[in-house]
């Protein structure tokens, strides 16, 4: 695979920070470089140690995980974030995306879950997990949304059904029998020609314009 990907850890409690030391010590896929206590330390340690990944607490003191991301990603836009929460609110969730977070993560997630969501960065994927494609299901599904016209083509529409679902490349390739190097085209142009970000961003924006069946 290469080399591990550089992980700094933001969390105001040393517990939490040593569980997932441990969860993922086994795993040469992850190298922790750093740990940071709030926010401005994760800035601060951001610019310092250039790392690839951050795990980002959302409530902390000094400076909380959303408004640390904001300013992390204005300043280093290739680094991904992933907040990581107690709380399954959608709000959060919403924010979280809206401050550039690649990723949301309950922390009550079991291991194997945490890896499988983790281990996808290192092949640039940056699925959503299921807990959260469930969460935007039942936010935008209170009511059916008028179907408003689409600039994506049948097949394009056909991939973003089942990231809604928070399919992985893998399984969407699967899916439709083409290749995940296929399918990650098709997830580029659909962010580009919508001028999005990510997975979330993508299926927030879908089922508000009625587009996911």
């Amino acid at each position: 695979m290469g080399e591990p990907i550089r992980l700094l850890l933001v969390d105001d409690h040393q517990h939490a920070r040593e569980g997932i030391q441990e969860l993922l010590e086994d795993y040469d896929e992850f190298k922790i470089i750093g740990e940071a206590t709030n926010g401005l330390e994760a800035i601060e340690m951001t610019e310092a140690l250039q790392p690839n990944l951050i795990l980002m607490d959302i409530r902390m003191p000094v400076m909380d995980g959303l408004e640390a991301t904001k300013m992390i990603k204005f300043r280093h836009p290739m680094v991904k974030v992933v907040i990581m929460t107690v709380s399954d609110e959608i709000t959060d969730l919403f924010e979280a995306i809206k401050r550039g977070a690649q990723g949301y993560l309950l922390k009550n997630l079991d291991a194997n879950e945490w890896y499988s969501y983790l281990r996808a960065f290192a092949v640039d994927e940056a699925p959503m997990s299921q807990n959260m494609a469930t969460r935007i299901l039942h936010e935008f599904t209170n009511g059916r949304k008028e179907k408003k016209p689409t600039p994506l083509s049948d097949r394009e529409l056909e991939v973003l059904q089942l990231v809604a679902q928070g399919k992985s490349n893998r399984e969407i390739a699967q899916a439709f029998f083409i290749s995940e190097h296929t399918v990650k085209s098709h997830l580029k142009n659909i962010l580009n020609k919508l001028h999005l970000d990510n997975r979330v961003q993508l299926t927030s924006y879908a089922y508000s314009k009625g587009w996911i069946e």
